[in-house]
């Protein structure tokens, strides 16, 4: 089994602890991204995982390879070239106060790439699974005709495509991604979002739903994840369920629709320790659980548990191993120390 993800890996400047931007005297460096991180776990449950990207030739660029190429993914297909790596800053936030998300990542190498740069009929030579997110498509039009020829070559090779739509709204207004993902849409046979990603994007809302006040309705996601699957002929859709009760504390739950099934998961009450990621690890649990032929709710179950997981891990990356998330998953979750 190979998996291909596309996207950007950033360089993230994190002050210590809780501590405000305006506090900080230091900035702990880590490197992640949508799609990387997907990559990471994928290489952690012992998948053939690779990541695609275009980054600069200098040493900040090679940090960021050593970084994936530290937990086995295969780098081999990054196009170098470009000036900077896109980075991004993190501020935790703590009880009522929410995190906070600052980006400088304009004229990164990957933003300034074009689709000469990839040769995708390479890249998805014996490729089972391509992932992208939302994220990818917004850093110009140029990533968007990106993502569009990788998508289009990728169906060619009879190759599973998903993708999390990850709206944000500070790369690009909703009637951009609209626009954008209605045509990737046409290629995706796996869709990830959540409530307020379907309706940013696609205008589709979970009736009866309060997620400031943690009140879900389950008949307002099966909706959701219906309209999806018949608008695009997605063969899944998976919505993520947060009921945010503080920036500390989140429930934690996902739906999977396959066409006929509609499977929630059970819930998780997270105490977090980073929320970066968290999607990703979920999507990360999603592709290596229906890759292995889990069932609908067997697998629904291991991608919740899986990124239940990765809130209590500092930085991008989900570092659990399959064992750990099966252990979760099976109602191991009390903590208690292992000797």
């Amino acid at each position: 089994m190979k998996v291909v993800t596309f996207g950007e890996i950033m360089l993230r400047l994190a002050p210590e602890g809780y501590l405000r931007f305006a506090q900080a005297e230091k900035f702990g460096a880590v490197y992640g991204g949508g799609e990387a991180n997907v990559s990471v776990s994928l290489a952690n449950y012992g998948i053939d995982s690779a990541f695609v990207t275009k980054l600069p030739k200098h040493e900040i660029g090679q940090c960021a390879v050593n970084a994936l190429r530290k937990y086995g993914v295969d780098t081999s297909m990054i196009v170098r070239g470009g000036d900077r790596v896109g980075i991004y800053y993190n501020e935790k936030g703590a009880s009522q106060r929410p995190s906070k998300v600052i980006y400088d990542r304009a004229y990164s190498a990957i933003a300034m790439a074009q689709p000469s740069d990839f040769d995708w009929d390479k890249i998805f030579t014996d490729v089972d699974w391509f992932h992208f997110t939302g994220i990818t498509p917004a850093l110009g039009a140029n990533v968007a005709e990106i993502c569009l020829e990788a998508c289009k070559a990728a169906k060619a090779h009879g190759v599973t495509i998903s993708c999390d739509l990850n709206f944000r709204k500070k790369l690009w207004t909703r009637e951009q991604a609209r626009e954008t993902m209605t045509k990737l849409c046409e290629y995706i046979d796996v869709c990830i979002s959540n409530e307020e990603d379907a309706h940013d994007v696609f205008g589709i809302d979970a009736e009866n739903t309060d997620i400031a006040g943690g009140k879900l309705n389950h008949e307002g996601y099966k909706s959701v994840a219906r309209q999806l699957a018949e608008k695009f002929g997605f063969k899944k859709v998976a919505i993520t369920l947060r009921s945010s009760i503080s920036a500390n504390d989140n429930d934690w739950a996902a739906l999977l629709y396959d066409g006929e099934n509609y499977c929630f998961s059970k819930s998780y009450h997270m105490h977090i320790v980073d929320r970066v990621g968290g999607g990703d690890s979920f999507g990360g649990g999603l592709i290596y659980s229906c890759l292995m032929g889990y069932s609908t709710q067997d697998a629904v179950e291991f991608a919740v548990a899986a990124s239940c997981l990765k809130h209590t891990i500092e930085g991008d990356f989900n570092m659990v191993s399959v064992d750990e998330v099966k252990a979760l998953a099976g109602g191991n979750g009390t903590g208690r120390i292992q000797r």
